[in-house]
């Protein structure tokens, strides 16, 4: 008879549809009655009661439960479920991710070159985490990219998922090369080598290729998929920008040698995205400094863009309104060619472009800066700051930087009154902006600190 599953894992997880089913689990979207909030179920297949199964199901809690980056799945809670005291289960709690996968995704066309290069900078810092605590993931593949859902405007976010044949680096692998999807496998896991994170590397720029194609790069069955790779390089088609071509090139190079770290394709992947920018025109390049890959890598680290404010902010915001008798307070942070309002909470605008942004002036000088009327300075012609709100005039704003030095964004102060902003008023405001940048980094910890066990 085929296993029905309990209503509620632990006492405490009460299970819904399926959202996700292979070989050794389900997941299920569940909700949690304590913190009234739903989240993704795994649950194995396999009772816990089979030494090697429960080997497999325990490292991957540990892989999951070690790991806190913005580009990787965080893990809530894991056990043993006895509903079933014949037969019981591994489980393993993890947020619910709010969108789709990379596979059903692109079912829709492929992505434009920019999402593929922020998407995969993105996936590729979460790989540089895993490796960096001694694990290989070993399954990537579109199905396990999850794509978080942050309205129609907003930048494609991903995060790695299902490190269920993950294993130590420099360990044996598990099983035959075909646990992974055969699309994806390394040169060197075909031949069955040592596994190294350079596998991961070269998967990921097989799947990346693919999202700004369209196209598998390997088709075909199991083994014409598997061996072809050994005999010939991806093909990149020409309609792929230079730098984000380079790139992909170089993350799936036959010799594993010949790869970049993780690390390392992530920055790659960050210039192919300022370089999308730049030949658009969407930002100018006399704006940029050469730090800007990794400024916004620190962007994507703080993990706001498009999320909603949270009380914390907010009352730095209204401090700093009444502190500097000021109607209006923006936290802003500058992405590769926007500057979006974390709060702004008095003005209708949510962003606006980085080549008419204040914020980008801060971000490339890492200096705060004040003007007493707008309506004066030629850095505010045609504004759409001043279109939205025609009577705003003083501005004053300090740099949100980072504990290793890249100014991400800033707070700034606006009032309706042409004034001058005194030397202590823009050292209350510094300090403001850096008891906000302490906040993004607590709300960055906080699921951490919430969910330790």
């Amino acid at each position: 008879m085929p296993r029905t599953e309990p209503p509620a894992v632990a006492g405490r997880y009460r299970i819904g549809e399926v959202i996700g089913r292979g070989g050794r689990a389900t997941v299920y979207e569940a909700q949690d009655p304590l913190l009234g909030r739903k989240v993704a179920l795994k649950l194995f297949t396999a009772t816990a009661t089979s030494p090697e199964e429960v080997r497999l199901q325990e490292a991957e809690a540990r892989l999951v439960a070690g790991l806190d980056h913005f580009a990787l799945t965080t893990l809530f809670d894991a056990g043993v479920d006895t509903s079933d005291p014949e037969g019981p289960r591994i489980f393993l709690v993890m947020e619910r991710v709010a969108g789709t996968d990379l596979r059903r995704r692109l079912r829709e066309g492929p992505l434009t070159p920019g999402q593929t290069a922020t998407l995969g900078s993105d996936l590729a810092q979460g790989l540089e985490a895993v490796h960096d605590a001694g694990f290989l993931h070993r399954d990537i593949k579109p199905a396990n990219v999850l794509l978080a859902r942050r309205g129609p405007s907003s930048r494609i976010r991903g995060k790695l998922t299902d490190f269920g044949i993950a294993t130590i680096i420099g360990g044996a692998a598990e099983g035959e090369f075909t646990t992974g999807t055969a699309a994806y496998l390394a040169p060197e896991q075909v031949l069955g080598q040592d596994p190294t994170p350079a596998w991961d590397v070269y998967a990921l720029g097989l799947v990346l290729l693919e999202a700004v194609t369209g196209a598998v790069v390997f088709p075909g069955g199991v083994d014409e998929s598997a061996l072809a790779r050994l005999d010939r390089d991806p093909e990149i088609p020409d309609s792929v920008p230079e730098v984000l071509a380079r790139a992909l090139a170089a993350m799936t190079a036959r010799d594993p040698a010949d790869r970049p770290t993780a690390a390392e394709a992530s920055v790659a992947l960050q210039d192919a995205f300022v370089a999308g920018l730049v030949e658009a025109r969407r930002v100018d390049p006399d704006v940029l400094t050469d730090a800007e890959p990794e400024r916004l890598a620190a962007v994507r680290r703080v993990s706001v863009l498009d999320t909603r404010t949270d009380e914390a902010v907010e009352r730095i915001v209204r401090l700093a309104r009444r502190l500097l008798d000021v109607p209006l307070v923006l936290v802003s942070i500058v992405d590769g060619d926007r500057e979006w309002f974390l709060s702004h909470r008095g003005l209708e605008l949510a962003q606006v472009p980085r080549n008419a942004s204040f914020a980008a002036e801060t971000v490339t000088s890492g200096t705060g800066w004040t003007a007493p009327d707008l309506t004066a300075d030629e850095r505010a012609d045609g504004h759409p700051l001043l279109e939205a709100d025609p009577q705003l005039r003083a501005y004053a704003a300090a740099p949100l930087t980072t504990f290793d030095g890249h100014t991400i964004g800033a707070i700034a102060a606006l009032d309706r009154r042409v004034r001058t902003f005194t030397e202590e008023e823009t050292a209350d405001l510094a300090d403001l902006a850096a008891v906000t940048m302490r906040e993004l980094d607590l709300r960055l910890l906080g699921r951490r600190v919430l969910f330790d066990r």
